[in-house]
């Protein structure tokens, strides 16, 4: 369904409304002990997805030097930072029977000390804060599920501009959770991506109906360092991507702000 009837608030660089086609409710379940869910239609910048993982989860920052590619540039403020957003929300510390945690050292005290918790989850999507952010969290909730000897997780996002950011987004949650299982000591199952609304902008559609043309390549043999037990010590090296085929994709995708 277009949205082309209604004024919007994402525009081009030349000011011109950047208008979408979106789908509501698109639900996609990712079995991370078959295949890494890797897109080969066109190639995933992983390293900068990764990257921009670990700027969020491990350094748990606001702050755009801290980040080695330039994806946060548009929505930094004077001081360079996006604001009370993303890692910022993730570093705040709160206080538990248990002690004192932020979300991320929570969910792995969790899944250490209480795997059959169903509370074992981030959310950054904090209303409070919402005034102080360069841009509102789109993935925005983590929960993660020991099922046996497997955890699995369902990754909450409230949009997706999916030309440019659904497979970067899929492969960095489903390394997250590769990582953080690999430390906990469990297996990788199933990562479900929920996506309130998926859309295409009105200057994408020729490049994603060009694209979709192409047959799909067998997915990346996608492993980690297995020498890595402190979630704190993964690196982009840590990430080891065999058989890596895509097509070309020679366009400069242009990004709504």
């Amino acid at each position: 369904m277009w949205d082309t009837d209604f004024e919007v608030r994402p525009h081009w660089l030349d000011v011109t409304p950047a208008h979408t086609i979106k789908k509501f409710g698109m639900v996609n379940r990712y079995d991370l002990s078959r295949e890494f869910p890797m897109m080969t239609l066109r190639r995933t910048a992983w390293k900068s997805a990764t990257d921009e993982l670990l700027w969020i989860w491990q350094k748990k920052s606001n702050r755009i030097q801290d980040l080695n590619s330039h994806i946060w540039d548009s929505w930094a403020d004077e001081n360079g930072t996006i604001g009370k957003a993303y890692g910022y929300q993730l570093g705040v510390k709160h206080q538990y029977s248990e002690g004192l945690f932020d979300q991320v050292d929570r969910v792995l005290y969790d899944l250490k000390h209480n795997p059959t918790s169903r509370r074992i989850l981030t959310n950054i999507y904090n209303h409070h804060d919402l005034h102080e952010m360069g841009l509102y969290p789109c993935a925005y909730s983590m929960t993660f599920n020991v099922s046996g000897h497997r955890l699995n997780a369902i990754l909450n996002q409230r949009s997706q501009d999916m030309l440019t950011a659904n497979n970067w987004n899929v492969c960095q949650y489903a390394l997250l959770l590769m990582m953080i299982s690999q430390i906990s000591g469990y297996e990788a199952g199933d990562l479900v991506h929920v996506v309130a609304d998926a859309h295409i902008y009105d200057r994408h559609v020729d490049f994603v109906e060009e694209m979709v043309k192409n047959k799909p390549y067998l997915a990346p043999k996608v492993s980690l360092n297995p020498n890595i037990h402190d979630f704190y010590d993964f690196t982009v090296k840590d990430v080891i991507v065999e058989d890596y085929q895509y097509h070309a994709f020679e366009h400069k995708i242009p990004v709504a702000i």
